[in-house]
């Protein structure tokens, strides 16, 4: 170990119980970062800074200012930018004695088995359930630990997936604890509920913490246990889990039935008749004299300037519905997720499926879609 080295890591190398061995480990760890926003960060610059000798990083997106209140590792300049060469580039500068790879690929069943074969560890700081369960599995069947973190509004989530627990024997994993995945717009993403800038940042680290404990052995590794914290009463509850035979079932335990998998369908809701894209709502509003309606909380942003519309959160409409008897009706949110749960209810309360629409995408795609037309 050189003196630059030995300099680098000198407060982790003095810790009790710790010391040369463990920062060897260390060193000769490959781990897996997937996705580099507001969970990857913290878990980036705490592995990287610490010594983890190669770190993977599969990342296709680029910075938005969005970001910018909880994605720590990107200030304002690296706007538009991609996410994963800011994220090399500045990791490099954190600690040059690090392998940095990059994948700017979107991860999918068929690239996900070949990249995370590659690593000792993987780390799950995903934010959408088609890529989690996808990651679950493929770590499943690959034998690999993951090491899976969450967050919405004021709470996050930190476990241990797929760990060795002696005698040959692997831990649960997310499927054990969340059999099935969850239909689109059940359980709202970032986007949609927001969140507590500092909250990824807390998660994450704990994320980073049970990697180093699993690649160190050192202390207890969060193994069929789930942690979750929440930011308002500052509390933190470990729930202990056992084995689903429900998740048995569910799970697939080859490549090949892996490969059969359809991780996205799985999430979306089964009708889909009701959506329509920009370009028809335009139609819409043109040949029928179409009513907007915007179903996100009034503090969501982006504010929807391009159309009159009126604005009744989701939760509000069932008691609004019989003011739009007879009709044509498009229901817009962030992603498109809440606004199809609003014409799937509209049309079940009316009886009528061709009144109503849901815009697929969201404000974005009014947003895309406006921008073209000023063009």
């Amino acid at each position: 170990m050189t003196s630059t080295i030995q300099e680098r890591y000198s407060r982790q190398l003095i810790l009790q119980g710790f010391g040369p061995a463990a920062q060897d480990a260390l060193t000769k760890a490959k781990v897996l970062v997937i996705g580099a926003g507001g969970l990857g960060c913290p878990v980036l610059q705490y592995l990287v800074a610490a010594g983890v000798g190669t770190v993977g990083i599969v990342e296709n997106d680029r910075v938005s200012l969005s970001n910018l209140h909880r994605q720590v590792l990107y200030d304002t300049r690296d706007v538009d930018k991609l996410k994963i060469e800011v994220a090399a580039d500045k990791l490099r500068l954190i600690n040059p004695e690090v392998s940095i790879i990059s994948y700017p690929v979107y991860l999918d069943k068929n690239n996900s088995l070949a990249i995370i074969s590659e690593y000792d560890v993987i780390i799950d700081c995903t934010d959408n359930f088609a890529t989690r369960y996808m990651v679950n599995d493929a770590c499943f069947i690959k034998n690999k630990p993951l090491v899976y973190g969450a967050v919405s509004g004021f709470e996050g989530q930190v476990a241990v997936f797929n760990a060795a627990t002696g005698a040959g024997e692997r831990s649960g994993n997310y499927r054990d604890l969340f059999p099935e995945q969850p239909k689109s717009g059940e359980v709202l993403n970032c986007a949609e509920a927001g969140v507590l800038g500092v909250l990824p940042g807390i998660i994450g680290t704990l994320q980073a913490t049970e990697v180093i404990k699993l690649i160190t052995s050192k202390g207890d590794v969060l193994i069929n246990q789930l942690l979750t914290f929440d930011a308002l009463k500052n509390k933190m509850t470990v729930f202990n889990y056992g084995l689903n035979k429900n998740a048995a079932l569910l799970t697939p335990y080859t490549e090949e039935a892996f490969l059969q998998m359809n991780y996205v369908e799985a999430c979306e809701v089964e009708s889909t008749s009701l959506n329509i894209d920009a370009l028809q709502l335009s139609q819409l509003m043109h040949e029928h004299n179409a009513t907007i309606i915007d179903v996100r909380e009034p503090h969501e942003l982006p504010i929807i300037t391009q159309y009159h519309h009126l604005k009744i959160p989701l939760l509000q409409l069932q008691t609004r519905l019989p003011e739009f008897a007879d009709q044509t009706i498009i229901f817009i949110c962030q992603s498109g997720s809440r606004s199809l749960q609003a014409a799937q209810m509209a049309a079940a309360y009316f009886g009528n499926e061709h009144l109503f629409y849901s815009l697929h995408g969201g404000v974005k795609q009014l947003i895309s879609l406006s921008e073209t037309q000023s063009l």
